[in-house]
């Protein structure tokens, strides 16, 4: 028998269960909080920030940070958008993010963030770093331009599909995307069904032959904000 907990968030009381984080007793009470790096298939992981509420004061994050009774969190406040604002933006100047050519526009999650939040230009100079393209697969391409570091795929590959073919490689600015395989994705066991294809939130893992394939006003954040299905419960109904 499960033991709930009563929290609240941005002064609303809601009732969860022991043992759940911020995020699944938000959702689960029709409360968008924004993410990147979550997935509701995925284990938590906490490495985009985007999620960051204030708990108690003190900034935590909400994918991964158990809830207790009597907890109080701020979560769509000036202050925390504002942070999460931020964020988004250090994420669009560490890579090279071209959304009026990407494949994945309108279904983007860091584009949709994006307009959320109102973000027309970031307020940090554009770093341009050099990365590699990986079309070598018959099927699947990695654009690591557009790669936001959230490892969806990598801990889909190995705890959905269990391959294990993407890992992080390097450190600092030169973190990366890598395969298990020395001479691209071609050589490894990814395949074009694969958990770890589907779950990617940006235009970074992507199919091929499958561009523009949804046209301009039927995608995913073409008329609602991001986090709207959630807000309304319409994605309890789906």
């Amino acid at each position: 028998m499960s033991e709930n907990v009563t929290l609240t968030i941005d002064g609303k009381d809601i009732t969860g269960e022991k043992g759940q984080t911020i995020m699944d007793a938000a959702l689960a009470n029709d409360i968008y909080i924004p993410h990147l790096c979550h997935h509701p298939d995925l284990a938590p992981y906490g490495s985009c920030r985007v999620c960051t509420c204030l708990v108690n004061g003190r900034p935590q994050t909400a994918c991964t940070f158990p809830i207790s009774d009597g907890m109080e969190v701020e979560n769509d406040t000036d202050t925390v958008n504002e942070m999460r604002k931020q964020i988004v933006e250090m994420l669009f100047v560490e890579g090279n993010h071209y959304c009026m050519f990407c494949e994945k526009s309108g279904n983007c999650e860091l584009q949709a963030l994006a307009y959320r939040f109102g973000v027309t230009t970031p307020r940090y100079p554009y770093q341009f770093p050099k990365r590699e393209v990986d079309a070598s697969h018959p099927n699947v391409w990695i654009d690591r331009d557009r790669c936001v570091l959230c490892a969806r795929c990598i801990r889909a590959s190995k705890d959905v599909d269990g391959k294990h073919a993407f890992d992080f490689a390097g450190r600092g600015p030169n973190r990366h995307i890598s395969v298990d395989a020395a001479d691209g994705i071609e050589h490894t066991p990814v395949d074009a069904d694969d958990k770890a294809v589907q779950v990617c939130p940006v235009g970074s893992l992507m199919l091929k032959r499958q561009g523009y394939k949804i046209p301009i006003g039927q995608r995913k954040y073409d008329h609602e904000p991001i986090g709207t299905d959630i807000e309304t419960g319409a994605s309890k109904k789906q």
